[in-house]
Protein backbone atom coordinates (compact mmCIF):
# COMPACT_ATOMS: atom_id res chain seq x y z
CA UNK A 1 0.00 0.00 0.00
CA UNK A 2 1.30 3.66 -0.96
CA UNK A 3 0.45 6.90 0.18
CA UNK A 4 0.71 8.38 -3.34
CA UNK A 5 -3.19 7.38 -4.30
CA UNK A 6 -2.07 6.06 -7.83
CA UNK A 7 -3.56 3.07 -9.29
CA UNK A 8 -2.23 0.80 -11.62
CA UNK A 9 -4.12 0.50 -14.66
CA UNK A 10 -5.19 -2.85 -17.29
CA UNK A 11 -5.33 -2.30 -20.80
CA UNK A 12 -9.26 -3.09 -21.27
CA UNK A 13 -8.76 -3.50 -25.26
CA UNK A 14 -8.27 -5.85 -27.74
CA UNK A 15 -5.37 -8.34 -27.45
CA UNK A 16 -2.52 -7.36 -29.60
CA UNK A 17 -2.09 -9.49 -32.87
CA UNK A 18 1.24 -10.98 -33.65
CA UNK A 19 2.82 -11.57 -37.28
CA UNK A 20 2.17 -15.01 -38.43
CA UNK A 21 4.89 -15.08 -41.50
CA UNK A 22 8.17 -16.53 -41.63
CA UNK A 23 10.72 -15.66 -38.38
CA UNK A 24 12.82 -12.47 -38.74
CA UNK A 25 16.20 -12.82 -39.63
CA UNK A 26 19.01 -12.00 -36.65
CA UNK A 27 20.09 -8.94 -37.60
CA UNK A 28 16.05 -8.07 -37.95
CA UNK A 29 15.83 -9.47 -34.56
CA UNK A 30 18.75 -7.03 -33.07
CA UNK A 31 17.26 -4.06 -34.37
CA UNK A 32 13.76 -4.94 -33.10
CA UNK A 33 15.28 -5.47 -29.82
CA UNK A 34 17.52 -2.08 -29.87
CA UNK A 35 14.32 -0.50 -30.76
CA UNK A 36 12.42 -1.57 -27.85
CA UNK A 37 15.60 -1.31 -25.50
CA UNK A 38 15.40 2.57 -26.84
CA UNK A 39 11.92 2.92 -26.43
CA UNK A 40 11.57 1.79 -22.73
CA UNK A 41 14.74 3.65 -21.90
CA UNK A 42 12.66 6.77 -22.99
CA UNK A 43 9.92 5.61 -20.84
CA UNK A 44 11.69 5.26 -17.94
CA UNK A 45 13.16 8.49 -18.23
CA UNK A 46 10.18 10.49 -18.50
CA UNK A 47 8.64 8.79 -15.80
CA UNK A 48 11.54 9.53 -13.83
CA UNK A 49 11.31 13.64 -14.55
CA UNK A 50 7.46 13.26 -14.15
CA UNK A 51 8.55 12.79 -10.48
CA UNK A 52 11.46 14.13 -9.68
CA UNK A 53 13.20 14.55 -6.21
CA UNK A 54 14.01 18.15 -7.13
CA UNK A 55 10.94 19.86 -5.89
CA UNK A 56 9.80 21.11 -9.67
CA UNK A 57 6.02 20.97 -11.22
CA UNK A 58 3.34 22.28 -12.86
CA UNK A 59 1.97 25.70 -12.43
CA UNK A 60 -1.38 26.06 -11.22
CA UNK A 61 -4.03 28.67 -12.76
CA UNK A 62 -2.88 31.45 -10.00
CA UNK A 63 0.52 31.32 -11.50
CA UNK A 64 2.44 29.22 -8.46
CA UNK A 65 4.75 26.89 -9.24
CA UNK A 66 3.92 23.39 -7.04
CA UNK A 67 5.69 20.44 -6.27
CA UNK A 68 5.15 17.00 -4.60
CA UNK A 69 2.58 17.53 -2.09
CA UNK A 70 1.26 20.48 -3.45
CA UNK A 71 -2.11 20.50 -5.31
CA UNK A 72 -4.43 23.58 -6.70
CA UNK A 73 -6.20 23.23 -3.50
CA UNK A 74 -4.59 21.14 -1.32
CA UNK A 75 -1.06 21.19 0.48
CA UNK A 76 -0.08 18.34 2.03
CA UNK A 77 2.81 17.79 5.23
CA UNK A 78 4.01 15.02 6.58
CA UNK A 79 4.57 14.29 10.48
CA UNK A 80 6.48 11.21 11.52
CA UNK A 81 5.86 10.50 15.31
CA UNK A 82 6.13 8.29 17.85
CA UNK A 83 2.83 7.37 19.34
CA UNK A 84 3.44 3.74 20.95
CA UNK A 85 7.32 3.93 22.00
CA UNK A 86 9.76 5.46 24.55
CA UNK A 87 8.47 8.45 23.66
CA UNK A 88 4.05 7.76 22.79
CA UNK A 89 3.07 10.71 25.56
CA UNK A 90 4.84 13.08 24.00
CA UNK A 91 3.88 12.77 20.50
CA UNK A 92 0.59 12.64 20.94
CA UNK A 93 0.26 16.59 22.45
CA UNK A 94 2.89 17.28 19.30
CA UNK A 95 0.32 15.97 17.16
CA UNK A 96 -2.38 17.11 18.48
CA UNK A 97 -1.21 20.77 18.44
CA UNK A 98 0.21 20.72 15.06
CA UNK A 99 -3.48 18.99 14.16
CA UNK A 100 -5.09 21.99 16.08
CA UNK A 101 -2.85 24.73 14.66
CA UNK A 102 -3.45 23.07 10.92
CA UNK A 103 -7.12 23.32 11.43
CA UNK A 104 -6.88 26.99 12.48
CA UNK A 105 -4.85 28.19 9.41
CA UNK A 106 -8.03 26.11 7.11
CA UNK A 107 -10.63 28.08 9.25
CA UNK A 108 -8.80 31.18 8.63
CA UNK A 109 -8.94 30.12 4.70
CA UNK A 110 -5.61 28.04 4.44
CA UNK A 111 -2.44 28.98 2.89
CA UNK A 112 -2.34 30.17 -0.75
CA UNK A 113 -5.57 29.45 -0.98
CA UNK A 114 -5.33 26.01 -0.09
CA UNK A 115 -6.05 23.87 2.98
CA UNK A 116 -3.10 21.71 4.63
CA UNK A 117 -4.06 18.33 4.88
CA UNK A 118 -1.49 17.08 7.74
CA UNK A 119 -0.52 12.65 6.80
CA UNK A 120 0.76 10.91 9.97
CA UNK A 121 2.47 8.49 10.17
CA UNK A 122 3.67 6.18 13.31
CA UNK A 123 7.10 5.13 13.66
CA UNK A 124 7.24 4.13 17.32
CA UNK A 125 10.53 5.48 18.21
CA UNK A 126 12.03 2.60 15.74
CA UNK A 127 14.52 3.68 12.97
CA UNK A 128 13.51 1.08 10.66
CA UNK A 129 9.86 1.74 11.10
CA UNK A 130 10.55 5.64 10.22
CA UNK A 131 12.82 5.14 7.13
CA UNK A 132 9.26 3.23 6.19
CA UNK A 133 7.13 5.82 7.26
CA UNK A 134 9.30 8.23 5.07
CA UNK A 135 9.15 5.84 2.07
CA UNK A 136 5.46 6.26 1.94
CA UNK A 137 5.47 9.89 2.00
CA UNK A 138 8.41 10.93 0.15
CA UNK A 139 6.48 11.67 -3.07
CA UNK A 140 3.08 12.96 -1.52
CA UNK A 141 3.94 15.58 1.00
CA UNK A 142 5.79 19.24 0.66
CA UNK A 143 7.81 18.52 3.99
CA UNK A 144 7.76 17.36 7.28
CA UNK A 145 6.47 19.43 10.07
CA UNK A 146 7.72 16.99 13.13
CA UNK A 147 9.92 14.40 12.83
CA UNK A 148 10.63 12.51 16.30
CA UNK A 149 13.85 11.05 16.99
CA UNK A 150 17.96 11.98 16.20
CA UNK A 151 18.52 8.01 14.76
CA UNK A 152 15.90 8.29 12.67
CA UNK A 153 16.56 11.71 11.32
CA UNK A 154 20.21 11.11 11.27
CA UNK A 155 19.33 8.06 9.01
CA UNK A 156 17.53 9.68 6.65
CA UNK A 157 20.03 12.98 6.13
CA UNK A 158 20.87 11.95 2.67
CA UNK A 159 17.27 10.65 1.61
CA UNK A 160 16.16 14.38 2.85
CA UNK A 161 18.86 16.34 1.04
CA UNK A 162 18.40 14.54 -2.37
CA UNK A 163 14.58 15.28 -1.91
CA UNK A 164 14.61 18.64 -0.73
CA UNK A 165 12.39 17.75 1.66
CA UNK A 166 11.92 20.59 4.39
CA UNK A 167 12.25 18.84 7.98
CA UNK A 168 11.61 20.43 11.17
CA UNK A 169 12.89 17.13 13.52
CA UNK A 170 11.68 16.99 17.03
CA UNK A 171 15.13 16.54 17.86
CA UNK A 172 18.22 18.43 19.15
CA UNK A 173 21.45 16.12 18.22
CA UNK A 174 24.16 18.33 16.49
CA UNK A 175 24.44 15.54 13.88
CA UNK A 176 21.90 17.25 12.75
CA UNK A 177 23.13 20.76 11.73
CA UNK A 178 24.67 21.53 8.80
CA UNK A 179 22.05 20.95 6.78
CA UNK A 180 19.97 22.93 4.89
CA UNK A 181 17.08 21.32 4.35
CA UNK A 182 16.97 20.34 8.35
CA UNK A 183 15.70 23.14 10.52
CA UNK A 184 17.01 22.32 14.30
CA UNK A 185 14.88 24.73 16.24
CA UNK A 186 15.68 26.50 19.37
CA UNK A 187 19.48 24.89 20.71
CA UNK A 188 20.85 22.04 20.89
CA UNK A 189 21.00 18.93 23.85
CA UNK A 190 25.03 20.38 24.21
CA UNK A 191 24.02 23.65 24.47
CA UNK A 192 21.35 22.90 27.30
CA UNK A 193 23.95 20.76 29.30
CA UNK A 194 26.88 23.45 29.07
CA UNK A 195 23.85 26.14 30.36
CA UNK A 196 22.36 23.79 33.13
CA UNK A 197 26.22 23.34 34.35
CA UNK A 198 26.47 27.11 34.22
CA UNK A 199 22.69 27.31 36.53
CA UNK A 200 24.38 24.33 39.28
CA UNK A 201 26.98 26.08 39.57
CA UNK A 202 25.30 29.75 40.08
CA UNK A 203 22.90 28.95 41.86
CA UNK A 204 22.77 25.47 43.39
CA UNK A 205 26.06 25.40 45.71
CA UNK A 206 28.48 23.58 43.25
CA UNK A 207 31.84 24.52 43.18
CA UNK A 208 35.10 23.54 41.33
CA UNK A 209 36.25 20.05 42.16
CA UNK A 210 32.79 19.07 42.15
CA UNK A 211 31.49 15.50 40.73
CA UNK A 212 28.36 15.29 38.11
CA UNK A 213 26.66 12.19 36.98
CA UNK A 214 25.64 12.51 33.61
CA UNK A 215 23.63 9.08 32.20
CA UNK A 216 22.69 9.77 28.97
CA UNK A 217 21.17 7.30 25.94
CA UNK A 218 23.29 5.44 23.72
CA UNK A 219 23.66 7.50 20.05
CA UNK A 220 23.04 10.81 18.83
CA UNK A 221 21.23 12.45 21.18
CA UNK A 222 23.00 11.29 24.31
CA UNK A 223 26.36 12.01 22.67
CA UNK A 224 25.57 15.30 21.68
CA UNK A 225 24.61 15.87 25.16
CA UNK A 226 27.65 14.48 26.71
CA UNK A 227 29.60 16.91 24.45
CA UNK A 228 28.44 19.60 26.36
CA UNK A 229 28.67 18.30 29.53
CA UNK A 230 32.40 17.13 29.04
CA UNK A 231 33.23 20.56 27.96
CA UNK A 232 31.62 22.86 30.49
CA UNK A 233 32.96 20.30 33.11
CA UNK A 234 36.27 21.72 32.06
CA UNK A 235 35.86 24.79 31.57
CA UNK A 236 34.24 25.20 35.18
CA UNK A 237 36.79 22.45 36.32
CA UNK A 238 34.23 19.90 37.51
CA UNK A 239 34.49 16.10 36.86
CA UNK A 240 32.24 14.10 35.12
CA UNK A 241 30.99 10.71 35.84
CA UNK A 242 29.46 9.01 33.11
CA UNK A 243 27.03 6.29 32.64
CA UNK A 244 25.86 5.56 29.38
CA UNK A 245 22.39 3.45 28.92
CA UNK A 246 20.46 1.97 25.63
CA UNK A 247 16.48 3.51 25.33
CA UNK A 248 15.03 0.07 26.80
CA UNK A 249 17.15 0.29 29.58
CA UNK A 250 14.36 1.71 32.11
CA UNK A 251 15.95 0.88 35.68
CA UNK A 252 18.26 2.81 36.84
CA UNK A 253 19.43 1.74 39.91
CA UNK A 254 22.73 0.23 38.65
CA UNK A 255 23.48 4.06 37.47
CA UNK A 256 22.64 5.60 40.72
CA UNK A 257 24.52 3.26 42.39
CA UNK A 258 28.18 3.85 40.47
CA UNK A 259 26.65 7.81 41.39
CA UNK A 260 26.67 7.68 45.30
CA UNK A 261 29.72 5.57 45.02
CA UNK A 262 31.70 8.38 43.36
CA UNK A 263 29.78 10.84 45.64
CA UNK A 264 28.57 12.82 42.92
CA UNK A 265 27.19 16.60 44.00
CA UNK A 266 24.63 16.59 41.35
CA UNK A 267 23.40 14.51 38.24
CA UNK A 268 22.59 15.15 34.60
CA UNK A 269 19.78 13.38 33.11
CA UNK A 270 19.76 12.70 29.08
CA UNK A 271 16.93 10.29 28.35
CA UNK A 272 13.31 9.73 28.52
CA UNK A 273 10.71 10.13 30.89
CA UNK A 274 10.99 6.76 31.99
CA UNK A 275 14.67 6.81 33.36
CA UNK A 276 13.81 10.57 34.58
CA UNK A 277 11.16 8.70 37.03
CA UNK A 278 13.39 5.72 37.51
CA UNK A 279 16.55 7.96 38.33
CA UNK A 280 14.61 10.31 40.75
CA UNK A 281 13.41 7.78 42.27
CA UNK A 282 16.04 5.33 43.08
CA UNK A 283 18.16 8.30 43.76
CA UNK A 284 15.70 10.01 46.33
CA UNK A 285 15.30 6.30 47.74
CA UNK A 286 18.86 6.19 48.47
CA UNK A 287 19.23 8.56 50.27
CA UNK A 288 20.70 10.64 47.46
CA UNK A 289 19.45 14.64 47.86
CA UNK A 290 21.75 16.20 45.03
CA UNK A 291 19.93 18.22 42.63
CA UNK A 292 18.99 16.47 38.84
CA UNK A 293 18.90 18.61 35.34
CA UNK A 294 17.38 16.49 33.03
CA UNK A 295 17.32 17.39 28.75
CA UNK A 296 13.92 18.83 27.33
CA UNK A 297 12.72 15.11 26.18
CA UNK A 298 13.49 13.89 29.99
CA UNK A 299 10.73 14.68 31.32
CA UNK A 300 6.54 14.12 31.22
CA UNK A 301 4.00 15.69 33.29
CA UNK A 302 1.88 12.24 33.29
CA UNK A 303 4.61 11.38 35.75
CA UNK A 304 3.54 13.81 38.60
CA UNK A 305 0.44 11.15 38.74
CA UNK A 306 2.73 8.32 38.90
CA UNK A 307 4.37 7.06 42.43
CA UNK A 308 7.47 8.43 40.75
CA UNK A 309 5.70 11.95 41.70
CA UNK A 310 7.32 13.00 45.14
CA UNK A 311 10.80 12.30 43.85
CA UNK A 312 10.38 14.34 40.54
CA UNK A 313 9.05 17.24 42.64
CA UNK A 314 12.63 17.34 45.20
CA UNK A 315 15.12 19.33 43.13
CA UNK A 316 13.88 18.29 39.87
CA UNK A 317 14.81 20.52 36.84
CA UNK A 318 14.69 20.64 32.93
CA UNK A 319 16.85 22.48 30.61
CA UNK A 320 14.61 23.60 27.68
CA UNK A 321 14.78 25.90 24.51
CA UNK A 322 11.26 26.90 24.92
CA UNK A 323 8.94 28.34 27.76
CA UNK A 324 6.57 26.06 29.32
CA UNK A 325 3.34 25.75 28.71
CA UNK A 326 2.35 27.58 32.00
CA UNK A 327 4.86 30.48 30.76
CA UNK A 328 2.91 34.31 31.44
CA UNK A 329 3.32 34.80 27.97
CA UNK A 330 0.15 35.64 26.26
CA UNK A 331 0.60 33.73 22.87
CA UNK A 332 1.35 30.76 25.03
CA UNK A 333 -1.92 31.41 27.32
CA UNK A 334 -3.85 31.22 24.75
CA UNK A 335 -2.87 28.19 23.10
CA UNK A 336 -3.23 26.54 26.59
CA UNK A 337 -6.85 27.48 26.83
CA UNK A 338 -7.46 26.49 23.43
CA UNK A 339 -5.54 23.22 23.89
CA UNK A 340 -8.00 22.82 26.80
CA UNK A 341 -11.09 23.38 24.65
CA UNK A 342 -10.03 21.02 22.05
CA UNK A 343 -8.54 18.13 23.61
CA UNK A 344 -10.36 18.43 27.22
CA UNK A 345 -9.08 15.81 29.70
CA UNK A 346 -5.88 15.22 27.58
CA UNK A 347 -2.22 16.50 29.43
CA UNK A 348 -1.16 19.94 28.48
CA UNK A 349 2.73 19.92 28.34
CA UNK A 350 5.55 21.29 27.05
CA UNK A 351 5.33 19.46 24.13
CA UNK A 352 1.78 21.19 23.30
CA UNK A 353 4.17 24.07 23.06
CA UNK A 354 7.14 22.71 20.49
CA UNK A 355 4.09 20.70 18.46
CA UNK A 356 2.23 24.49 17.74
CA UNK A 357 4.88 26.38 17.27
CA UNK A 358 6.84 24.34 15.06
CA UNK A 359 3.58 23.98 12.82
CA UNK A 360 3.73 27.59 13.09
CA UNK A 361 7.38 27.67 11.66
CA UNK A 362 6.47 25.06 8.71
CA UNK A 363 3.69 27.51 7.68
CA UNK A 364 5.46 30.63 7.48
CA UNK A 365 7.50 29.05 5.23
CA UNK A 366 4.60 28.16 3.10
CA UNK A 367 3.51 31.99 3.28
CA UNK A 368 6.91 33.31 2.16
CA UNK A 369 6.86 30.37 -0.70
CA UNK A 370 3.27 31.92 -1.20
CA UNK A 371 4.40 35.34 -1.67
CA UNK A 372 7.35 34.21 -4.05
CA UNK A 373 4.53 31.93 -6.07
CA UNK A 374 6.76 29.23 -5.43
CA UNK A 375 5.42 26.23 -3.49
CA UNK A 376 8.10 23.89 -4.92
CA UNK A 377 10.26 22.06 -2.40
CA UNK A 378 12.84 24.04 -3.06
CA UNK A 379 11.00 26.75 -3.17
CA UNK A 380 9.88 26.05 0.24
CA UNK A 381 13.19 25.80 2.21
CA UNK A 382 14.50 29.23 0.46
CA UNK A 383 11.43 31.00 1.89
CA UNK A 384 12.23 29.76 4.84
CA UNK A 385 16.06 30.65 4.64
CA UNK A 386 15.50 34.04 3.85
CA UNK A 387 17.11 35.35 6.13
CA UNK A 388 16.18 37.68 10.21
CA UNK A 389 15.20 37.02 13.35
CA UNK A 390 12.01 34.70 13.94
CA UNK A 391 10.29 36.02 16.85
CA UNK A 392 6.45 34.52 17.13
CA UNK A 393 5.89 35.84 20.85
CA UNK A 394 6.42 31.97 22.28
CA UNK A 395 9.55 33.02 24.33
CA UNK A 396 12.31 31.65 21.87
CA UNK A 397 13.54 34.11 19.02
CA UNK A 398 15.34 32.31 16.70
CA UNK A 399 17.66 32.90 13.37
CA UNK A 400 17.14 30.51 10.76
CA UNK A 401 19.25 31.81 7.83
CA UNK A 402 21.91 29.71 9.08
CA UNK A 403 21.83 25.88 9.56
CA UNK A 404 25.32 25.02 11.02
CA UNK A 405 24.92 26.18 14.54
CA UNK A 406 21.57 26.55 16.41
CA UNK A 407 19.09 28.76 16.32
CA UNK A 408 19.54 30.24 19.67
CA UNK A 409 21.91 29.24 22.15
CA UNK A 410 19.68 30.47 25.23
CA UNK A 411 18.54 27.74 28.24
CA UNK A 412 15.37 28.08 30.07
CA UNK A 413 15.84 26.05 33.56
CA UNK A 414 12.29 24.84 34.44
CA UNK A 415 11.25 23.39 38.32
CA UNK A 416 9.18 20.42 38.55
CA UNK A 417 5.88 22.10 40.04
CA UNK A 418 2.62 20.00 40.92
CA UNK A 419 0.73 23.55 41.20
CA UNK A 420 2.20 24.21 37.42
CA UNK A 421 0.11 23.92 34.22
CA UNK A 422 1.99 21.02 32.89
CA UNK A 423 3.94 20.41 35.68
CA UNK A 424 7.04 22.86 34.91
CA UNK A 425 7.54 26.68 36.04
CA UNK A 426 10.50 28.92 35.14
CA UNK A 427 13.26 28.79 37.98
CA UNK A 428 15.69 30.40 35.72
CA UNK A 429 14.73 32.68 32.33
CA UNK A 430 16.13 32.29 29.03
CA UNK A 431 19.91 32.60 29.24
CA UNK A 432 23.47 31.91 27.56
CA UNK A 433 25.98 31.17 29.56
CA UNK A 434 29.30 32.48 29.13
CA UNK A 435 30.37 29.34 28.41
CA UNK A 436 27.50 28.34 26.02
CA UNK A 437 28.77 31.45 23.76
CA UNK A 438 32.43 30.32 23.72
CA UNK A 439 31.10 26.68 22.65
CA UNK A 440 32.14 26.10 19.69
CA UNK A 441 29.01 23.78 18.15
CA UNK A 442 29.92 20.32 15.83
CA UNK A 443 27.99 20.34 12.61
CA UNK A 444 26.78 17.06 11.48
CA UNK A 445 26.54 18.34 7.89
Amino acid sequence: MTSTGRTRHTPTGPAPSFPTGPAPSRAARRTVAAAVAAAMLAALGAACSGKANDGSGSTAGDGVKMGPGVTADKIRVGIATDLTGVYAPLGKSLTQAQRMYFEEVNAAGGVCGRRIEPVVRDHGYDVQRAMAAYSEMQSSVVGIAQFIGSPMVTALKGRITSDKMFVLPNAWATTLLGNRYIQVTGTTYDIDMVNALDFLTKEKGIGKGAKIGHVYFEGDYGESALNGSKYAARRLGLTLVEQKIKASDNDMTAQVSAFKSAGVDAILMSAGPRQSASLAGVARAKGMTVPIVASNSGFSPQLLQTPAAPALLKDFYLASAGAPIGADLAPVRRLADAYGRKYPGQPRDNAVVNGYTNALIFTSALKKACQAKDLTREGVITAHRSGGVYDDGYGTPMEFGHYDRPATRKTYILRTDAKALGGLAVQRGAEESPEAKGYRVPAGG
